[in-house]
């Protein structure tokens, strides 16, 4: 059985570790922040002093970090995972990053004899808790096959949807509909409000409806309970949508989602992403 390395034990990558770890696999972590890695010590896995120590005990390394930046250092740094010069090593990015770093990473990874996959995921703390994440790979079908059924072990779909960067492309897609779908709600329950429309009885007719989903619900529920508190927290969107004006987005939609989420950041950045209602309509 592979041994495996996890970089991040943030909100997703926390409950994604311990899923591995349920499983039977031999697990050894780094965080920067160290607090976080006690309880999974408790559960069994080994505490690595750096992501270079880190690559050094794992057979198959997973990270799931913020951003480019993050992910740069962990890879690049003094002690990152490309000063541990090992071969035969398999890197998961499970990072939302841009296409990019991936496109600069996999090459880097290869000349030291190992390999890269970018994975990143949808969903959020619930589904990786159940294992029901949505996950969409890129890089080579050999790679994919070698990772798939660690992947498994963590969501409900696998899917290999292309190249290095397909994986990171597809995630950056996903997240442009989320936009949309999320300041769609936001706008059409302020528009009801203002002709006197209760959000109770127009979340009602929504839910039956065509365009009633589990996300539409959820998002609907929090706005009439005014419950802000982050599942996926605005900022992240937002930072995603950044890459993906970055990566090419000009659409008409996109470029109003782009700014409204720019704009909702400052205030409402650690709320979840719904409160962007709060921004559309600051009465809310």
């Amino acid at each position: 059985m592979y041994k495996i390395g996890w970089i991040g034990l943030g909100k997703m990558g926390e409950p994604m570790c311990r899923q591995l770890i349920g499983a039977g696999y031999p697990v050894v972590v780094y965080n920067r922040s160290k607090g976080k890695e006690e309880a999974l010590k408790v559960l069994g896995a080994v505490v690595a002093s750096s992501p270079a120590s880190l690559m050094q005990q794992a057979d198959v390394i997973f990270l799931m970090v913020s951003d480019d930046q993050a992910v740069s250092g962990i890879f690049n740094g003094e002690q990152g995972l490309l000063q541990a010069k090992t071969t035969g090593k398999l890197l998961i990015n499970m990072s939302t990053v841009s296409p990019s770093i991936s496109k600069v990473l996999a090459p880097l990874c290869k000349q030291q004899g190992n390999n890269y996959l970018d994975a990143p995921v949808s969903g959020s703390v619930k589904q990786a808790e159940e294992r029901q994440l949505v996950i969409m790979a890129g890089g080579d079908e050999t790679t994919f096959e070698r990772a798939k059924p660690i992947l498994e072990k963590l969501g409900k779909l696998v899917m290999r949807v292309g190249p290095t960067g397909a994986g990171n492309a597809t995630k950056l897609a996903m997240n442009i509909l989320l936009a949309f779908y999320t300041q769609g709600l936001a706008e059409a329950v302020i528009f009801a409000k203002r002709h006197d429309i209760r959000t109770e009885d127009f979340m009602a007719l929504v839910n039956i409806s065509a365009m009633g989903s589990p996300f539409i619900k959820m998002k609907g529920d929090a706005i009439m309970e005014n419950n802000y508190r982050a599942a996926f927290a605005l900022k992240h969107l937002a930072k995603d949508l950044r890459l993906a004006k970055s990566e090419g987005l000009a659409t008409p939609l996109g470029e109003v989602a782009f700014r409204t989420f720019q704009q909702a950041e400052p205030a409402f950045g650690e709320d979840d992403i719904i409160a962007v209602i709060r921004q559309l309509n600051p009465a809310q």
